[in-house]
């Protein structure tokens, strides 16, 4: 919802600006599907140059994030906490037992309790995987922790690849309203003679390139890739909650140590106070019983 407030925003107050300024819109719409044909088509033809297929999706896909924010909210933190308590503590109390929901969590009892986080196959595996080491004796916590940053950083990098496409995009725009704004000059030039009124709808249409250029650039393409950043910054700490807390298991800390370490990695935004968790694990220890 704020994404649309602010696109709005950005057209009210730079055409309502135009027009109380005095300015008329009969110019730029004139002009407008010419140069938006040339600029954004350009564009596109540059994106779908400098990226694949699945990069294209990738991208396309991501767009929704300006929108919908980030995909990890208030409850999943506190959901994610629960679910690796019981994890941990069916591991250490019965080790064997733990392999059936780790090695088919589609089937798992546990699972199924949080279909949000089941539903990403990236945070299950992760967590699958990770208790899958330890029981195979890979338990050395500054190993897996390393194995798991690296695993992290290049599911980060992947994942900001929208970003980028959508930057570099908006990095190109201003110079392809240029080559708009030149190419409505040579159409100018080519009209020299003829009387002034007539010669400054010209120029003028020309120059509509130029504003094109710079105002997708910096209104709406710019700020597009800035937020789709952000949201996959903001979901990236859900990730490393995982990695926290399981690595603080590997240092034999108790349960209740190893979910308080959780807490407190986890966004002030989004973190569950102490009590809120507190009640969270007592109803999970009471439907485990």
């Amino acid at each position: 919802m704020i994404g649309i407030i602010g696109i709005v925003t950005i057209f009210v107050m730079v055409f309502g600006g135009y027009l109380a300024a005095g300015g008329k819109m009969g110019i730029i719409l004139k002009s407008l599907p010419f140069e938006m044909t040339m600029i954004i088509g350009a564009a596109i033809g540059a994106f779908l140059i400098s990226n694949s297929m699945a990069e294209i999706k990738h991208t396309i896909k991501d767009l929704g994030k300006v929108f919908k924010g980030p995909k990890w909210a208030h409850d999943d933190y506190k959901e994610l906490l629960c679910l690796l308590f019981e994890l941990i503590r069916l591991a250490r109390q019965n080790p064997v037992a733990i392999e059936e929901h780790i090695e088919d969590p589609a089937s798992s009892s546990i699972f199924s309790r949080y279909p949000k986080i089941i539903a990403d196959q990236e945070a299950t595996a992760l967590i699958c995987d990770t208790l899958r080491s330890a029981s195979m004796n890979y338990d050395d916590p500054h190993q897996v922790e390393e194995v798991l940053e690296k695993r992290m950083d290049a599911n980060m990098h992947h994942a900001m690849h929208s970003s980028h496409a959508l930057q570099t995009v908006a990095d190109g725009l201003p110079a392809l309203g240029i080559v708009a704004a030149v190419l409505g000059v040579i159409k100018t030039m080519a009209s020299i003679d003829q009387p002034p009124e007539i010669l400054g709808k010209l120029i003028g249409g020309a120059l509509v390139g130029t504003f094109l250029g710079v105002f997708l650039a910096y209104g709406l393409v710019g700020p597009f890739a800035a937020k789709v950043k952000a949201v996959v910054e903001e979901d990236g700490h859900f990730y490393q909650l995982i990695r926290e807390v399981l690595v603080a298991n590997l240092h034999n800390h108790a349960t209740n140590i190893c979910i308080e370490v959780g807490r407190q990695n986890t966004p002030s935004h989004c973190r569950p106070s102490f009590s809120d968790l507190e009640e969270a694990l007592k109803t999970v220890k009471q439907n485990a019983a």
